[in-house]
């Protein structure tokens, strides 16, 4: 009458489950690659922006994961991605990935004109002699 774990007339529910979770994965990996390509492309059509702005604050996004191996032994790995948030005159603000080197470089309270394009950061010139407000 009944056969197999859970099943009936040869029917798993364990053999539906894996292709409907790997279908699962594998649209949410073609989503994410899509996304990405066309915030690029975005980009790469948005004006090259320079605006006086001042850095409002900094944030650090650490992940970590472990690798196990066959043989036994593993790994840990860590990945850090860095955003600052910029002040623009207009009181907007707006959060820009930014690599450690410059992430490193800029300090809270930081002014200067900082050139963007879309949501690509790419460049701040720290200015050291404040403008009036």
């Amino acid at each position: 009458m009944f056969s197999g774990f859970g099943g009936w007339n040869g029917f798993s529910i364990m053999s539906a489950i894996f292709p409907i979770a790997f279908l699962l994965i594998l649209a949410l990996f073609v989503v994410a690659v899509v996304r990405g390509l066309m915030e690029w492309n975005r980009n790469n059509h948005s004006p090259r922006l320079t605006v006086f702005a001042a850095v409002a604050g900094k944030r650090a996004e650490v992940s970590h994961s472990h690798h196990n191996h066959a043989d036994g032994t593993g790994h840990m790995s860590t990945s850090t991605w860095y955003y600052v948030t910029f002040e623009v005159e207009s009181g907007d603000r707006m959060e820009l990935a930014v690599s450690g080197h410059e992430y490193g470089m800029l300090a809270e309270g930081d002014r200067g004109r900082l050139t963007f394009q879309g949501t690509r950061y790419l460049s701040f010139e720290r200015e050291t002699e404040y403008r009036d407000e």
